[in-house]
């Protein structure tokens, strides 16, 4: 059980986690009224745009890495080093947060190089990352180590990044962003966004249960199973005790987490019709952008809950947008 002294006390933590700048905050908050009359409902539809942050082509991953990268300057590194697809937004958004602070980038990417980049892959070479290729999706995490190993031997020291910054320290981020959107002036009833690694929906949910909302936080999984996906988050969301305090055992405990993984479709990255129809409407009705591989099937999602009736009309829904619309260009 929390208290509020307890939670407030891990609220004021959360702000005092030292960040690096990168980017303008708090993200823009727009109603999508076109969107909600396309959709026929009551309900308040909001769009948070982590989209619109202007660093390095925004996204949810920004606030993660403002964070882990603060401790990593602490811990005197020189080079981050991190995993993801060839055409992963968290992979250019750590390229970039490396420019920035002027430390070296190593990338690992499971796939081939292309023969023409595009997308975040031409992105990440624009901005100075080494990118390493392997095989498959289980090489990424072993090949990061070896990576650390030769870079150490050299002299160097590197920081490993977990994919998506889906650390403890990461999803802190997105405790501090659910203040952000309260001093915006809306209490959602429902938050729904794409949901992968966890980080984002673990500081979502702490977020919330840190501030005392009754916000049903709904992540639509981009690919792994809803039981992964679910053990991943509550475990990020007890790994805060250490920096925000032993209340965070109980809210990894007694936390609701909800995770959707039936919007998947064909894998990781495939559009589906819903998708689809998704990323159309929400271009011909508000001029927003969601690409297919995360956001178009959060969106797909929201849709559909509102067509069944599971998000009723007389409530407050904030759709988290968290970026990817590089992968538009790929």
């Amino acid at each position: 059980m929390t208290t509020t002294l307890d939670a407030s006390a891990a609220i004021r933590r959360a702000n005092e986690i030292s960040t690096v700048a990168l980017g303008a905050l708090p993200s823009p908050l727009e109603e999508a009224s076109r969107l909600r009359a396309a959709l026929g409902t009551g309900a308040r539809v909001f769009v948070k745009r982590d989209d619109a942050i202007p660093f390095g082509f925004g996204g949810n991953k920004v606030r993660k890495l403002a964070v882990v990268a603060a401790q990593a300057l602490a811990d005197g590194a020189d080079t981050l080093i991190t995993v993801g697809g060839v055409q992963s937004n968290h992979a250019r958004a750590t390229a970039a947060t490396a420019a920035k602070l002027g430390l070296r980038c190593h990338l690992i990417a499971n796939g081939t190089r292309p023969e023409k980049l595009t997308g975040n892959a031409l992105l990440d070479s624009l901005l100075g990352a080494e990118v390493e290729y392997v095989a498959a999706r289980t090489d990424r995490v072993p090949a990061m180590k070896r990576a650390a190993e030769r870079i150490r031997a050299a002299g160097g020291n590197p920081v490993e990044v977990p994919l998506g910054a889906s650390t403890p320290f990461g999803a802190i981020g997105f405790v501090r962003a659910v203040g952000e959107l309260l001093e915006q002036g809306v209490r959602p009833d429902v938050i729904v966004h794409a949901t992968s690694s966890g980080g984002t929906q673990a500081g979502l949910t702490a977020g919330c249960a840190l501030h005392g909302l009754p916000t049903r936080v709904i992540g639509v999984s981009a690919d792994d199973p809803a039981a992964d996906v679910e053990h991943q988050v509550r475990s990020i969301i007890d790994g805060m005790k250490g920096p925000l305090g032993s209340v965070m055992e109980a809210v990894a405990r007694d936390a609701r987490i909800e995770v959707d993984d039936t919007f998947v479709g064909g894998g990781y990255g495939v559009p589906t019709p819903a998708s689809i129809e998704a990323q159309q409407l929400a271009a011909r009705t508000e001029a927003l952008f969601v690409d297919h591989t995360y956001t178009a099937k959060a969106l797909a999602a929201l849709v559909q809950y509102v067509r069944d009736g599971r998000i009723p009309s007389n409530v407050t829904v904030v759709f988290w947008h968290t970026g990817g619309q590089v992968g538009l260009f790929a």
